[in-house]
């Protein structure tokens, strides 16, 4: 078996990825936006950090948190989530043999994309990658119209104007 190795490191920057099992046609995230909106919520309570950037696609999730000054365990936090949100829905999706070995939910994919941000660069580029997605997934054709993502605090505080994107694809280095 294959041995992930993670550095956890303590008031660090992270941009993650995270997938839904089945993908295709899955509308999950969107449709149970509120118990997935809980779970944020009971995960943060618990294991502070801040959510610095955020986009709820149907099927998959990106974000970038800030880790607090003593905790750098992720893992910890993605676990409870993942958890807290599979056991506040129903049961009816398609579970694997070897997830029915170990008494998994197939609600999630097992592991995770994780970046470290670098630097500001870093940071701007993956922001920006967050908030282009539901445009670039084809969900909607301006990035304001998609409700499931921090764009609209980001345009609140002047980071973006309301039609950031609108005319043509932002330039999003290093991402893909």
């Amino acid at each position: 078996m294959t041995e992930y190795r993670r550095f956890y490191i303590p008031n660090a920057m992270w941009f993650f990825t995270v997938n839904l099992a089945e993908r295709k046609n899955n509308h999950l995230l969107i449709d149970k936006i509120d118990e997935l909106r809980n779970a944020f919520s009971y995960v943060k309570q618990r294991k502070p950090f801040h959510i610095d950037a955020i986009v709820i696609m149907p099927d998959h999730l990106h974000c970038i948190w800030t880790l607090p000054p003593d905790d750098g365990d992720f893992s910890v936090r993605w676990n409870m989530l993942k958890g807290r949100f599979s056991r506040s829905i129903d049961h009816g999706e398609r579970i694997s043999i070897s997830r029915q070995k170990r008494r998994e939910r197939g609600i999630w994919q097992r592991r995770l994309w994780a970046h470290l941000i670098e630097d500001q660069d870093d940071y701007n580029s993956h922001v920006d990658y967050i908030h282009w997605n539901p445009v670039k997934h084809g969900h909607v054709k301006n990035v304001i119209d998609w409700s499931y993502s921090s764009f609209h605090r980001f345009v609140k505080q002047g980071v973006y104007e309301e039609n950031w994107g609108k005319s043509e694809m932002p330039d999003i280095k290093g991402i893909e």
